[in-house]
């Protein structure tokens, strides 16, 4: 059967679409992880915290749909990529999933006693079930991009020869700390649009300043260790127009600097480090003018930014191997079948935009500030 989109189109299709659902995914739970990061430092007495754990109340469960979704299209799009990265970084998956846990036990058991010890404990179960999360992805990221430790041999089977400690060099905690200032600042802009006007909000203006200035300062010292630092990989031979998904097909070698290279070959691309910095300029201006909308913008144009830039940079690599770099996984010689991709498009196609417009729906119907008035009087509030 002859498919009416080519292989490598389709390839190139949901290389897209894992993109626009890890930025969905930053864009949506990011601010839920934002908020609990913030949630010690924001809020001081129980009706405060009440008030902010209710900003994001109504929605953080439907915000890890993009979590999932994310981690299904990797499964079903490059299942050579899910089979190494799941396995490979295991623990650092655990802990992920372990501090998310935390999240829905402390939204249900934190307004079960009054206690002020038992309500503190749960209020810091929050803090670590976004803090954490916003942490390792960064430091997955920056992994991504100075490749990870495993090799495949002549039956493709994958090796990690690395370790959870392994993970966390001065360069990944850098882009582990960028990751946590990018969904803090996101935080506090979500904050600027829910919180009640008062010392809440103050405060998340306040730390949303310093996050800017943080995601700006970090964005410029990771660009600048990942263009001199050694890090990079290119392409030494390509599998023809077509072929199928064999990473044995494709041979990669480490070239440092090379994660440069498309910008020099498609000009256009320096929109998004150019958009990595503008968005928390902009959250920044428009905390100082007091405009909560721009702050907002902001946060999510550095979202849009930092995370475009990683894939904009590595494109055709998914994931390099710092230790074999012929065993690297790319757009081209990862992905699943020909058929199996056009039939997924197909499905997204038509459920995507319900999923879109189902959830501006409920962000429209939950329009509006929280206040500590609503939190006292309202025994339905956590």
């Amino acid at each position: 059967m002859t498919l009416p989109l080519d292989y490598d189109t389709l390839r190139v299709i949901w290389w897209l679409l894992m993109g626009v659902l890890l930025i969905g995914f930053a864009l949506t739970d990011g601010f839920d992880l934002g908020v609990a990061s913030l949630l010690p430092w924001v809020a001081k007495t129980d009706e405060e915290r009440r008030m902010v754990i209710n900003t994001v109340g109504a929605t953080w469960e439907g915000n890890q749909v993009w979590f999932i979704l994310g981690g299904g299209a990797i499964f079903a799009a490059w299942p050579f990529v899910y089979a190494v990265s799941f396995s490979g970084f295991y623990l650092a998956m655990f802990l992920v999933l372990a501090a998310l846990i935390l999240r829905p036990v402390g939204f249900k058991y934190r307004s079960k006693r009054p206690d002020p010890a038992w309500r503190a404990r749960w209020d810091w179960a929050l803090f670590v079930g976004g803090f954490v999360p916003a942490l390792v992805f960064g430091v997955a990221v920056g992994n991504v991009l100075a490749g990870a430790p495993f090799r495949l041999d002549g039956d493709l089977r994958s090796f990690y020869e690395g370790s959870l400690l392994g993970l966390f060099t001065p360069f990944t905690l850098l882009t582990g700390l960028l990751s946590v200032a990018m969904l803090v600042l996101h935080g506090a802009g979500w904050l600027s649009l829910k919180a009640e006007h008062g010392p809440v909000l103050d405060r998340a203006r306040a730390l949303g300043q310093v996050a800017a200035l943080l995601a700006v300062v970090l964005f410029v010292a990771a660009g600048l260790l990942v263009a001199w630092g050694g890090m990079g990989f290119r392409l030494d031979s390509v599998v023809e127009a077509g072929g199928p998904s064999n990473p044995r097909l494709v041979a990669a070698v480490a070239a440092p600097g090379a994660w440069l290279d498309n910008y020099a070959a498609y000009p256009w691309m320096i929109a998004a480090p150019l958009i990595g910095l503008l968005g928390p300029l902009v959250a920044l201006a428009g905390i100082r003018a007091r405009r909560d909308a721009l702050v907002f913008a902001g946060s999510s144009l550095a979202n849009i930014g930092i995370i475009g830039t990683v894939g904009l940079s590595m494109f055709p690599f998914i994931l390099p191997s710092s230790i074999d770099p012929a065993s690297s996984l790319t757009v081209w010689n990862a992905s699943s079948s020909h058929t199996t991709l056009f039939i997924m498009l197909l499905v997204t196609v038509v459920f995507l935009p319900i999923v879109l417009a189902y959830t501006a729906w409920v962000y429209r119907v939950l329009f509006g500030r929280v206040t500590t008035e609503q939190v006292r009087t309202n025994p339905d509030y956590y």
